[in-house]
């Protein structure tokens, strides 16, 4: 029987890596995965001995012609290659859509001429406006940055272009570290450091977001890829990919203050209006998730159990 092939577009980021350990662990499909510098991660090369990397840049899409010629037409792809630093998509707006929107990767996938790929896409939480609480798939998207705007972009692309494709609109994803880390600094890590020096640090009080644990984020595309390798129905699927908790970047600290045990007196509460950051940042994208919890079963874990299980996961390494 044929092995199944998985390709992860941005393996090298924080969700990358996370799902190629999970891949390799299961050990049920060849895995390979794309990075944009010059090098594969050494340190995920090593600790995943079984993986193929190959170095493509997005926005031409040079070297994806080398994936098909050693790694052939991947069964799945999984695309979590974008520019996701909200102010960096406003100060280079073309950098942003060539990036983010997949038209070289699309391009390549459709030049195989078949429908035997599931195209995977991780869009963000930010294509919604903001001015309300648990938005469904179904309403509007009206993103107010760029960031926004090009993953909007993205998705009306794959839905017009591709055959079988699941696009995941995901929250702040959170968990422990990469098992090569990553420069990007992670919320749960930072927030640990900044409380754990004991001076007052201020966090929003009215920006509401349903951050989401790794490894549930992992479970979702491992999940929605073995369905499609067992049976290869057509997929043509949008989810809200969230934690169950609606919360804002004070509550977000205060969980972690008492994981760890910090006094909230160093917490201090201020609105997101008094800080500019550069870029419009919608108040409110908390997200409604009913729709994956029933179509894959998929509870995801509540955010201070996310906590928790980060910084255990810290401690231990």
């Amino acid at each position: 029987m044929e092995r199944k092939s998985v390709l992860v577009v941005g393996g090298s980021g924080y969700l990358g890596q996370h799902l190629l350990a999970a891949l390799a662990a299961g050990g049920e499909v060849d895995v390979a995965f794309t990075h944009h510098r010059d090098t594969a991660p050494q340190p995920l090369l090593h600790a995943l001995p079984g993986l193929r990397a190959f170095r493509v840049d997005l926005r031409s899409g040079d070297g994806l012609r080398a994936v098909s010629d050693s790694f052939g037409q991947p069964h799945v792809i999984v695309n979590c290659a974008a520019i996701s630093v909200p102010r960096q998509c406003e100060t280079d707006p073309a950098a942003a859509m060539a990036t983010n929107v997949p038209s070289s990767l699309v391009t390549w996938l459709l030049s195989f001429g078949n429908d035997n790929t599931l195209l995977i896409h991780l869009s963000t939480d930010q294509v919604y406006e903001g001015v309300k609480s648990f938005y469904k798939e179904d309403d509007e998207t009206l993103p107010v940055n760029m960031y926004g705007k090009s993953k909007v972009a993205a998705e009306k692309f794959i839905i017009e272009q591709c055959s079988n494709y699941a696009i995941l609109r995901s929250s702040i994803i959170y968990g422990p570290q990469t098992i090569s880390p990553v420069a990007k600094s992670l919320p749960i890590q930072w927030m640990d450091n900044v409380l754990s020096q004991g001076q007052q640090v201020q966090f929003f009080n009215d920006e509401f977001r349903c951050p989401v644990y790794v490894k549930d984020m992992v479970d979702v595309v491992l999940s929605l890829t073995k369905s499609w390798l067992a049976d290869g129905k057509a997929v043509q699927v949008l989810l809200n990919v969230g934690g169950p908790d609606r919360v804002s970047r004070l509550q977000m600290a205060e969980s972690v203050a008492d994981v760890r045990g910090y006094s909230h007196s160093i917490i201090k509460s201020v609105s997101a209006s008094s800080v500019d950051r550069g870029v419009a940042s919608p108040p409110d994208i908390s997200m409604d998730i009913t729709k994956l919890t029933q179509m894959l079963g998929i509870k995801p874990i509540s955010f201070q159990d996310g906590v928790r299980a980060t910084l255990a996961a810290e401690a231990s390494t």
